[in-house]
């Protein structure tokens, strides 16, 4: 029972404690806390002080920036005004100079037209003036003539129209001669432009084939016996065999070219096997004809082809390829046509007609001298007759036709390819010519040209197109050298015959000489 008691006291004892000592925690507590409630109100109230004089710090420098600025818009406002001022001061007394300038222009205006007035007035005085002494004049003329004024102004025309008729006829001549002369210039350029852009070399044939053999014993197996064998040779190739004492040569002659080509390769296709008689005979010129016909098509093809003419017949084609074997004054008829069609090509372009056609007539020109072995009449006709027969177009038969001024030129081509074609045949190099008579004309040129006073050398070169004279500096001068050239040219035209031109060219030559010791 005590100890019941006891332990209860000890309990209520320590219960009270401990609300006594919860209290004074409390206690203890609320006052640190009011004290740091008071410590955050005092540094809340020290914060929002120094944020008070921060504002205004702040406001007090944004109205110092604002005063600034306005300070300084104020003078820029007031800077531009004074320059507009200044502005308007330099227009205003601008103006004012202008006025003043207008002021004096109109005065002188104003002057000048006063004097013009009475100029007008005075002029208006003397114009009628003048018309009454004319018309005073008149009459004393009109009595002194005896004729009227209808009668004198008819006799004052007529004057004048023969004296007009004069002039213009002297105009005309001189135009005339001018054309003349720069038509006859342009022609020789062209010509000399479709040389130099076209000129090829010509292969040259003769009437007669060499053909050489091994051995001289050979010429008896080709004559056979009793001559059977040449015989038929000759009777198949339609060409003469001739076998004489010429050492390792047979000659085979014909003046038909495509004739004298078989033959010659067929004699060649014989010697090289060995077997010579009328049988093989006949065969190797078979064999042969077919295949120059082959040849003969071959160059019909590149020749149109190279002359860039397209569409032509298979005849005209191979009637081409023949006159691969067609030689004309030394000149193979074949490039020679080709050439020609090359020149009237050019010539057509540079006067602004169709060079095709030109070309294509140029082609064809001298297509007749393929048949006119066969056919009568001379070639110009066996060619346009060729041609009209296989579909070409009237200008190209006619170019045919009339390329040697046989017939009047109906067409612009004709006139053309007959250019080209003499072109052609007289440009240098295209026709053979002997050594003999190439050295003499050489000659003929220097000699001619040191014949004249001043002339110390002379060089024809160019193939004779063309002299070097070299004058002595002592003895001409610009004047003399000039003469002597024009000289040496009159006599080649008055001495010499020769086909296109020649070009004389003087120099004057000066040495000087000196030596160092």
């Amino acid at each position: 029972m005590p100890d019941a008691i006891i332990y209860a006291i000890f309990t209520v004892v320590g219960f009270v404690l401990a609300i006594v000592l919860v209290k004074i925690v409390d206690r203890l507590r609320k006052k640190d806390a009011e004290t740091e409630a008071q410590q955050i109100l005092d540094r809340a109230k020290q914060d929002s002080e120094n944020l008070l004089k921060e504002a205004k710090i702040q406001a007090k420098e944004e109205a110092i920036d604002h005063k600034a600025k306005a300070e300084s818009d104020l003078n820029r406002s007031r800077d531009e005004i004074r320059e507009r001022e200044k502005s308007l001061d330099r227009r205003e007394e601008a103006i004012e100079q202008q006025a003043n300038h207008l002021r004096k222009q109109e005065h002188m205006v104003e002057t000048k037209e006063r004097r013009l007035t009475e100029k007008i007035e005075d002029t208006g005085r003397k114009a009628e003036e003048l018309k009454a002494i004319t018309r005073e004049q008149q009459e004393r003329l009109h009595k002194m003539s005896g004729l009227n004024r209808d009668e004198a102004k008819t006799e004052l025309l007529r004057l004048l129209d023969q004296e007009l008729q004069g002039e213009t006829g002297a105009l005309i001549l001189k135009h005339q001669r001018r054309i003349e002369e720069t038509c006859k210039q342009q022609a020789q350029d062209m010509l000399l432009t479709a040389i130099q852009r076209f000129a090829a070399a010509h292969t040259a044939e003769s009437t007669t084939s060499a053909i050489d053999i091994p051995t001289d014993d050979i010429k008896g197996r080709i004559i056979g016996r009793e001559g059977r064998n040449i015989r038929s040779f000759e009777k198949e190739t339609g060409v003469d065999v001739i076998i004489d004492d010429t050492p390792g040569v047979v000659i085979v002659s014909g003046f038909d070219p495509v004739r004298r080509e078989i033959a010659r390769i067929s004699l060649n296709k014989l010697i090289a096997d060995g077997r010579i008689h009328p049988t093989r005979i006949e065969e190797v010129v078979k064999e042969t004809q077919g295949e120059i016909e082959d040849v003969i098509n071959k160059k019909g093809e590149e020749a149109a082809s190279e002359a860039d003419v397209m569409g032509l017949h298979p005849r005209l084609i191979h009637m081409l390829g023949r006159l691969h074997f067609r030689t004309s004054y030394s000149q193979n008829v074949l490039r020679h046509s080709i050439e020609v069609g090359f020149i009237a090509g050019m010539l057509a372009e540079m006067i602004g007609l169709d060079a095709r056609i030109a070309r294509r007539a140029g082609l064809l020109h001298d297509i007749g001298k393929a048949a006119d072995h066969e056919l009568e009449g001379g070639h110009p006709k066996i060619g346009a007759d060729l041609l009209k027969r296989h579909g070409e177009s009237p200008e190209v038969v006619h170019a045919a036709f009339g390329h040697h001024d046989e017939i009047i030129t109906e067409y612009p081509y004709t006139m053309l390819v007959a250019t080209a074609d003499a072109t052609s045949a007289s440009r240098p190099g295209a026709r053979r010519e002997t050594l003999e008579r190439y050295i003499k004309r050489m000659e003929e040129l220097e000699s001619i040209a040191r014949g004249f006073n001043g002339v110390e050398q002379a060089f024809a070169i160019q193939a004779g197109r063309e002299l070097r004279v070299i004058a002595s500096s002592r003895d001409t001068d610009d004047d003399k050298a000039a003469k002597i050239s024009r000289d040496i040219a009159k006599a080649f035209e008055d001495q010499l015959t020769y086909p296109g031109e020649i070009k004389v060219t003087v120099v004057r030559e000066s040495r000087f000489t000196e030596f160092a010791r």
